[in-house]
């Protein structure tokens, strides 16, 4: 089996050794094309302004100018020549991808890619609490993360569906166990707009996260749920966004 493994967290992340153990923990054919800088929250963007720089780091190993979606084009398309990867690995990501954060992720972005071009695909994140945030316990993800993948791709995924595994705070040894999940949704607003002065006095913004979000009691079944029981979330999230219900409803207006 050969296995294209990405990230958003870039060529040194931490986060990309974890998945590349991962995917060896599968096979030997292992390959990785990751964004030579950091592309978190970059979503599922398509470098076409700008060009791909390329740039060999080791056997097998290769940074991109670009985004996570750049690097599976890339990998798919250019570095592993004639023959596929037969599974596309996307993280791990250093924090959780769950709920809204779908949207904005270049985690669930590069395995999106992956499904697109008819790959089964992973997008696989650790989340970490306040006091791990320097040291994730990575541990968790590598002891759950080969069996989940094994077990998920001897079943067979839909093509138009990627797995998005999400390994909860805890040490593995805490871990109750794996459930699938939905994608959940946040009570609160968890986006804001921190202002803040440059040394002339001029205004300038960053994007931040309430913490108020994070105290919400999340609806049952969902990923947000399992995580917070300390349970390993698998949610499949459907590249057809569309809405069957609210179609039909629409055609009966529009007649």
């Amino acid at each position: 089996m050969r296995i294209l493994c990405t990230n958003d967290d870039g060529i040194h992340a931490p986060g990309l050794k974890v998945v590349e153990e991962i995917a060896r923990a599968l096979s030997d054919d292992v390959w990785v094309v990751a964004p030579e800088l950091d592309q978190s929250g970059v979503s599922h963007s398509l470098s076409l302004n700008d060009p791909l720089r390329l740039r060999e780091v080791g056997p097998r190993h290769f940074a991109v100018r670009g985004t996570p979606t750049d690097c599976v084009i890339m990998g798919a398309r250019h570095i592993l020549g004639a023959k596929l990867p037969d599974v596309v690995l996307s993280g791990v990501n250093k924090g959780r991808n769950v709920a809204e954060d779908v949207v904005y992720s270049g985690t669930i972005a590069g395995a999106l890619e992956g499904t697109i071009l008819g790959l089964p695909s992973f997008a696989l994140s650790q989340e970490f609490s306040v006091e791990t945030r320097e040291h994730p316990p990575w541990d968790t993800a590598r002891k759950f993360g080969p069996d989940i993948l094994r077990k998920v791709i001897a079943a067979g995924i839909p093509k138009d569906t990627v797995i998005n595994v999400n390994f909860p705070s805890c040490a593995p040894e805490d871990v109750l166990g794996i459930r699938v999940t939905r994608q959940g949704k946040r009570n609160l607003g968890f986006l804001r707009i921190d202002e803040r002065r440059d040394g002339r006095n001029n205004p300038y913004f960053w994007i931040g996260f309430e913490r108020s979000a994070m105290l919400d009691t999340p609806a049952d079944g969902t990923d947000l749920a399992a995580l917070r029981e300390r349970y390993v979330s698998v949610t499949p999230l459907r590249l057809d966004r569309t809405n069957e219900a609210f179609s039909e409803e629409l055609s009966a207006t529009l007649k």
